[in-house]
Order: C-alpha cells, then structure tokens, then sequence
C-alpha cells in the first residue's frame, strides 16, 4: 500500500533523523548488532516501520533495523486453520441445526495483512460464520445434508471475495453438520427425511390395519382405533383372524399394484425393511426395483440391498399414531437407515405413485 507523498521538509528530518540512527549504529556496533541484526526464516516476511512509514517487505535472511526508529512485524505465510465453533442456524424450512466449519488459509500479500486489518484471525472466522448463516438460511435441511460439499465450495469463493482485498486467500472450508436439534416443519419448500419417513409409514404400512382389523376401510390415515392391537375391541359375531399379523403385513399388498418398469427406471435400487417384532424376532421384507416391473416379498431379496431400513414394531405404531416424529427417531437410533441416504430419499417416488 503505497504512501502518501512527502513534502520536502519532512523528506529532509526523514533523512536527517535517518542518517543519525545509522551513525549511532555505526558508534555502538558489535553491541547494537544484537538487537538491530534480525533473522528472517523463509515461511515468514518482515513488514518494518521507518518513523512510522512503511517499506518493503523485508526477507527472508537478515534484516537490519535502525534502533529507535524502527519497529517491525513479522508475517507468518504459511497455510493455517481455524475452526468456526458449532452454531445453532434456522435452514429454510424451519429446521434447527448445529453447524460449524473447518477453514485453511494463508497470506498472500504481508503488506496489505498489516495494514488493512488489525486482528486477521478474528475477522476472517467472523466472516466465515456470516457467510456460512446467509448460505444455509436459504436452504432446506435435505440440500443441506446431501450437498455439504458444493456449499462448502460456494463458502470458499464468497469468502474469499472479502477476504483477498485484506492480502489472505482461504484454500479449502469443510462444511459440517454436528446435529439436527429441531426436525423441519411441513412446509412446501421441498421434501425432507421427517416427511419422507411419514409418508412412507402412512402409505406403505397404513393399508395393513384394514387387512389386520378386518373391517370397513378407514376414511384416512387419522382413525388410530382401527391399529390398537393393545386393547380390541369386543368380540362380535364375525370372528375376527385367530392369528395376527404384523403390521408390515400390509405392505406386500400395498405395493404390488404400483410396479412398473417406469418406476424401476426412475429408482433403480434394492430395499429392504427389517421390523423387529415384540417377541424380539425380526420380519423381513424387501422391495427390489432393479430389473423388470419390481418385486416385493417378504424375506431378504437376492442380492445385497442399496438401503436397510429397520425399526421395532412398537416404533413402527407410535409412527402411525403421530407420537414419534421419524427424524427424531432416526437421530436417536430408533430408525436406523442403512445405505445411502440419498437413495433412501429415492422411495418419494414410490410415494407419489402411491397417490
């Protein structure tokens, strides 16, 4: 950053002054040289003042500075890193996350480090985190969580636009999502994990409690009465099925009219759904749409599936009547989802098939 120019009187005491701090080098030397001698090693330049203006970067070797009337600061180049502690940050569906970053950089202009910015550290980690809250408040939590790395690429270049005009270039931000703390609201910005999992609970399994109850068809997903294998009802005259079925029961039927070869080319993966039953046994029941028109059974399909779906039938129920929100019961291990979760995410278009 260029100075000012100097009228000729200062040029003259800037010379003058200058002059005699050499002469006074010159009488006091070996013994000044320990303190005006300076080593500069080569990951590191020397920004020196001479009676408060500055001069080129000094290095790396040695450096000579003028007692009294010099006075330095050493710039480190080498590449660094701070981590932008964990925040809470609202996405754009109303999700609650705990996010925080991990960002390298390095200086690439000294000069323009010392002199634009006093505390480097602390206004790049600040910038980081403002550009990091702007990026993820536009977002929903799905595109959060399956394009952590294109937003950490759009972090880098946004923060490197305000950044680079201080002589500091950011190399490389790691995105990372330490915790969802409130599930997204229902709200038409875009499919989430919580809705996915509802609605594949509601459409996959909610036709096997009219098979189960052996009664009229349910108006909607909301008479619960018609599940409650806790407390039946009172035996009428029709005799209800000694045996009773699982609640998984019900997605071989449900889904078997809905396959087609339009729908194995749109997915083009392998499910499978384990429900661990009271008894501490587990149903198995697979939905492979990799060839053909589909299949479903139960049991595990041929080969090994892209997802594993797996929960316990008395989570399963507390799905259906609304008690268990599903994106809570997949952070706490309830539901565990086995596989990539973007092909999890792939079972939406089974559900609009469904409708």
């Amino acid at each position: 950053m260029p100075d000012a120019p100097q009228s000729w009187p200062s040029c003259l005491c800037h010379g003058l002054i200058s002059f005699l701090g050499f002469l006074l080098l010159l009488v006091t030397f070996p013994i000044s040289g320990w303190f005006a001698l300076k080593i500069v090693p080569t990951y590191e330049r020397m920004i020196v003042f001479r009676l408060g203006r500055i001069r080129t970067p000094q290095g790396p070797g040695m450096v000579l500075l003028l007692p009294f009337i010099d006075s330095f600061q050493r710039v480190d180049l080498r590449t660094r890193a701070f981590s932008v502690p964990p925040c809470k940050l609202a996405s754009k569906d109303g999700a609650v996350l705990s996010v925080g970053a991990d960002v390298q950089f390095r200086i690439w202009d000294p000069v323009l480090s010392v002199m634009t910015v006093k505390d480097l550290n602390t206004a790049t980690r600040m910038t980081a985190q403002n550009a990091m809250t702007k990026a993820l408040l536009k977002r929903p939590l799905r595109e959060i969580q399956m394009e952590k790395l294109k937003i950490s690429d759009q972090l880098l270049l946004e923060i490197n636009d305000v950044t680079r005009a201080w002589g500091l270039e950011v190399d490389r931000v790691e995105l990372a999502v330490e915790a969802v703390l409130q599930p997204p609201q229902d709200s038409p910005a875009g499919p989430n994990l919580d809705s996915t999992l509802q609605q594949l609970a509601l459409h996959f399994l909610g036709g096997s409690m009219n098979s189960v109850a052996g009664g009229a068809p349910s108006p909607g997903p909301d008479t619960v009465e018609m599940v409650s294998e806790v407390e039946p009802p009172a035996p009428q005259v029709g005799a209800r099925p000694s045996p009773k079925k699982p609640l998984a029961e019900g997605l071989l039927t449900a889904l078997q009219p809905f396959l087609s070869e339009a729908l194995v080319n749109q997915i083009g993966a392998c499910y499978q759904f384990n429900v661990v039953l009271p008894s501490g046994t587990q149903s198995a029941y697979f939905l492979d749409l990799t060839t053909g028109q589909g299949r479903v059974g139960q049991g595990v399909p041929d080969g090994i599936p892209d997802v594993v779906v797996e929960m316990a039938e008395a989570d399963l129920r507390a799905l259906l009547c609304r008690e268990l929100r599903p994106l809570g019961a997949y952070m706490s291990g309830r539901l565990k989802v086995k596989g990539d979760l973007a092909v999890a995410m792939k079972l939406e278009a089974v559900l609009r098939a469904l409708k």
